[in-house]
């Protein structure tokens, strides 16, 4: 007579899910030093006083040709280029090279009011084309700055690298006829970068040289 035995298995336990990670839970702290980029960036585009103080020291081109921000909205921005005698040349007309340069300078200011401090904005490209002969204070306006606002706001939603175009006019005050002439178009590309991608990146590359 044969008796057969069987072995009995231990009941198996479910293991408990795993608690959710919050995803600001491994954030990097910012440092000292990123807090107060922050704080600069976010005064420097608050009114001209800042932005006259933060251009004295970290963009003296801006400070010396004096160009202001007259309005920054969703729906309009514009800045103006004072007429005075370091933007004028020898035939006291507005100078290309002050025209050209602040276009760049106009089209940040509008850029970097609307990214705020996270992002590093380069310019990556820009066409200018003169129309006319610049007599009086040249006045920056963004084209479509609504519609450029929000496109920027989609494209900062990725949280990935992204490139911007966008089109200025350049106008100028004509006080005795009233009304604003056009002395200028500006095709402007800029490449923006998530600084926490920056940071991770330059991290990356510190660890490769360490190894």
């Amino acid at each position: 007579m044969s008796i057969s035995s069987s072995q009995s298995q231990p009941p198996t336990e479910t293991p408990e899910p795993a608690p959710e990670r919050d995803e600001g839970m491994d954030a990097p702290k910012e440092s000292l030093w990123e807090r107060f980029e922050a704080y600069v960036s976010k005064l420097s585009t608050k009114n001209n006083f800042w932005h006259r103080v933060c251009s004295l020291i970290w963009l003296p081109f801006a400070f010396r040709s004096g160009i202001t921000m007259r309005r920054i909205t969703r729906e309009k921005f514009t800045a103006v280029l004072p007429f005075k005698r370091s933007n004028r040349n020898f035939y006291n007309a507005m100078a290309g090279a002050a025209l050209l340069g602040n276009s760049e300078v106009a089209a940040g200011m509008f850029l970097f009011k609307n990214c705020g401090s996270d992002f590093a904005v380069v310019c990556k490209d820009m066409a200018y084309k003169f129309l006319r002969p610049c007599y009086g204070p040249a006045v920056y306006n963004v084209r479509d700055a609504e519609a450029v606002a929000a496109h920027l706001n989609e494209k900062m939603a990725d949280r990935k690298e992204f490139n911007i175009t966008f089109t200025m006019d350049i106008t100028q005050i004509l006080p005795n006829r009233g009304r604003e002439a056009r002395v200028g178009r500006c095709e402007i590309t800029f490449h923006c970068t998530p600084k926490s991608m920056l940071k991770e990146r330059a991290s990356r590359r510190k660890t490769r040289g360490s190894k």
